[in-house]
């Protein structure tokens, strides 16, 4: 028995089926769903999320501002920058089933393959990844949100730079900034590999194309007005909450307001600190732990970390655990990532507490901060005559 589930896990072919198959399920979930009407009287569609990416391609050739509310076609407001509309324009020009079912199937199978790049780590080892952030996906492309592309192109980056593939990881980066600026966090990963002035080439040369891209959609002065109007909805969400983050679990489980500057600045000092430990840019155990604590930082450290951000974290965890040592310390964060986090907004958890406990006290984040600061404790006490290869990992 054990034999066949491991065969069936390392397939790639039938892992790809399974999430292909859940991308189209998720889609058609989202598709036909029910109108949500809110207190203004309006109905709105079930993927509102997505709706208001593709009507952004819109606004964005129509000389509109991006970042008002447009309560006529979907409520909330579009965060992303104009290079992410300008991309959007892609789906715009698609009937909304098949634009939808595309744009989570590009989330499913960035992630997919990223996973599967990722270097000396066995075909078993990558399909149970891909498995432990299935539904943690499922869960964000039922919201038709993003967060499964930015984690594929944070994983994709080090499956390249491992590679020497530097041109394409610089894309993978670059893109994942401009989606979500959080992303650049993830450009910590470059400094572990050689040739950092081509890096640094390659980043201002996709940085440029993908800052530019919207001047095809509008003039430079609307292009100037979009960008201020951009950094004021940021300024401005900074302050509206805590999310599912750091800040969040202290406030709801301590009752304490505090400057949330100041533990993103405590974060911040923590994550940086293995980085002094230059000689260990060569230990491949230390690059790819690096990668998990950039995936789940950039998660817990998000005062706006939603359900949806979660599949990110999760990736960290996924890749953290396989290939750690199974001791009980490891095994029971991974089951209380498992349980808190990935099946907490799910069905198969019970309503009353996920309502009840879960989300006021931020339970969905715990599992993710205490495996990010055992992360944070592996990588500041590791040492140079402990060098490990990946594969040596995770038995």
């Amino acid at each position: 028995m054990k034999e066949k589930v491991n065969k069936i896990v390392s397939n790639l072919r039938i892992v790809l089926v399974i999430y292909i198959l859940f991308a189209l399920i998720a889609s058609f979930q989202s598709y036909f769903g029910s109108k949500t009407t809110f207190d203004n009287g309006l109905e709105y569609n079930k993927y509102n999320n997505y709706v208001i990416f593709e009507k952004s391609a819109e606004h964005l050739r129509h000389g509109q501002d991006l970042y008002k509310l447009y309560p006529q076609e979907h409520w909330d407001l579009f965060k992303y920058t104009p290079s992410f509309s300008a991309f959007f324009t892609i789906f715009n020009v698609l009937p909304d089933w098949l634009g939808l079912c595309l744009w989570n199937l590009l989330n499913a199978l960035i992630l997919y393959f990223a996973i599967y790049y990722l270097p000396k780590i066995s075909n078993l080892k990558k399909g149970l990844l891909l498995f432990i952030v299935l539904l943690e996906l499922l869960t964000s492309m039922q919201s038709e949100q993003s967060n499964g592309l930015i984690a594929g192109l944070l994983v994709l980056t080090f499956g390249l730079l491992e590679r020497d593939k530097v041109f394409w990881a610089s894309l993978c980066i670059v893109f994942s900034v401009f989606i979500k600026l959080f992303g650049i966090v993830g450009f910590v990963l470059f400094l572990f590999y050689p040739n950092k002035w081509k890096s640094i080439v390659y980043t201002v040369f996709w940085s440029t194309i993908l800052l530019v891209i919207p001047l095809f959609f509008v003039d430079y002065n609307q292009y100037i007005k979009l960008f201020s109007s951009y950094l004021y909805l940021l300024k401005d969400d900074h302050n509206a909450s805590y999310g599912f983050s750091v800040m969040g679990w202290i406030h709801t489980w301590f009752s304490v307001d505090f400057n949330k500057n100041i533990v993103v600045l405590i974060g911040i000092v923590v994550f940086l600190i293995p980085l002094v430990k230059i000689k260990l840019y060569k230990d491949e155990t230390f690059r790819i732990l690096m990668l998990c604590s950039v995936l789940l930082w950039i998660v817990i450290f998000n005062h706006k970390a939603e359900s949806p951000t979660f599949i990110i974290a999760m990736a960290g965890v996924a890749i953290w655990y396989i290939i750690s040592e199974k001791n009980k310390i490891n095994n029971t964060l991974f089951i209380l990532a498992m349980l808190l986090t990935s099946f907490s907004p799910t069905d198969l958890f019970p309503r009353q507490l996920r309502e009840s406990l879960i989300i006021p006290y931020a339970l969905k984040a715990f599992p993710c901060i205490l495996i990010w600061i055992k992360i944070s404790y592996e990588l500041i006490k590791k040492r140079e005559n402990n060098l490990e290869t990946i594969d040596q990992l995770g038995t």
